[in-house]
């Protein structure tokens, strides 16, 4: 059988449970997952993290661009990431279908001593669509093959990830992968000021105090930051603050005033004007669509 065609059937079939999105972790930091239907757009927090796609389109829109990714391609993340998802062609006869791998840095930084490219990362750093190898393809349906004996799998599947994280290493999103692992890297310092921001979202944002954080002057942090998200500082913090509200919401139903003020808004018209600019619609008719048509997410 083709790569592409095992990966997509080995998939569907190590998915359990039911419903329209299903999920299974089939390793720590591994699962695989599938959409029997198109979804809305879903706001979520994308982490470093590698994703195959083996049936199927799907929609992940960062700051206003979007970025499909179909049957065998893979996304390459490499930071926290304020992002919309939706699953663009998935039908129960033929779902969407993906396998994902959570990037860990202290994984990747052992690979590094083994490459000796230096090629330079994008421009922008963040997340990148490329096409999947059979180089990259053949560990992962091989890893999956072991799913139906666990203990195959247990000894086996820690050699194959390394494998898989070889190929990625080496392969064309290698200089932004190899970012994820090194310690000094401007990738590595903005991403600990992302830490700050998701923690603090509610707090005031000085771009001064971010910049001594990173270690850098505020005119190269600027730049590292909007390079690496395509965003500013305060763009960013704007849609974790947009998201954590979205999420109150649906959680916890109250007063729109009330949960923007909690997610750091003053003005109850500017967190109106900007969560409708967002995510198309006022928060509070937003919340009730949200509470009728939430599933679990993939």
């Amino acid at each position: 059988m083709h790569l592409l065609a095992e990966l997509a059937a080995l998939i569907v079939a190590h998915v359990g449970g039911h419903g329209a999105q299903r999920k299974t972790v089939i390793l720590d930091g591994m699962s695989v997952a599938v959409v029997t239907e198109p979804t809305e757009p879903a706001a979520a927090m994308a982490e470093p993290s590698l994703a195959v796609v083996g049936h199927g389109v799907k929609r992940t829109v960062l700051n206003g661009t979007p970025y499909d990714y179909r049957a065998g391609q893979y996304v390459v993340v490499s930071l926290d990431l304020p992002v919309t998802g939706q699953a663009l062609e998935a039908s129960m006869d033929e779902p969407f279908a993906v396998f994902s791998m959570t990037l860990k840095p202290v994984m990747i930084a052992p690979l590094l001593l083994e490459t000796t490219s230096t090629a330079r990362p994008p421009a922008f750093s963040g997340l990148a669509v490329s096409d999947a190898t059979p180089e990259l393809l053949d560990p992962i349906v091989r890893l999956l093959r072991l799913l139906d004996h666990p203990d195959d799998l247990r000894v086996l599947g820690p050699g194959l990830e390394r494998e898989i994280l070889w190929r990625l290493v080496t392969g064309e999103q290698g200089a932004l992968v190899r970012q994820i692992g090194l310690a000094d890297s401007s990738l590595t310092h903005i991403a600990r000021t992302i830490r700050w921001i998701r923690e603090h979202y509610d707090d005031a944002l000085r771009v001064a105090d971010l910049a001594d954080l990173a270690g850098m002057s505020e005119s190269s942090f600027h730049r590292h930051f909007r390079s690496a998200t395509s965003m500013t500082p305060i763009q960013f913090q704007k849609q974790i603050r947009l998201q954590a509200a979205r999420a109150l919401l649906i959680s916890s139903p109250g007063e729109v005033a009330e949960i923007g003020y909690r997610v750091g808004y003053e003005s109850p018209s500017q967190f109106s004007r900007e969560y409708r600019r967002t995510f198309g619609t006022p928060p509070g008719r937003d919340a009730v669509r949200l509470r009728e048509t939430t599933g679990p997410g993939i």
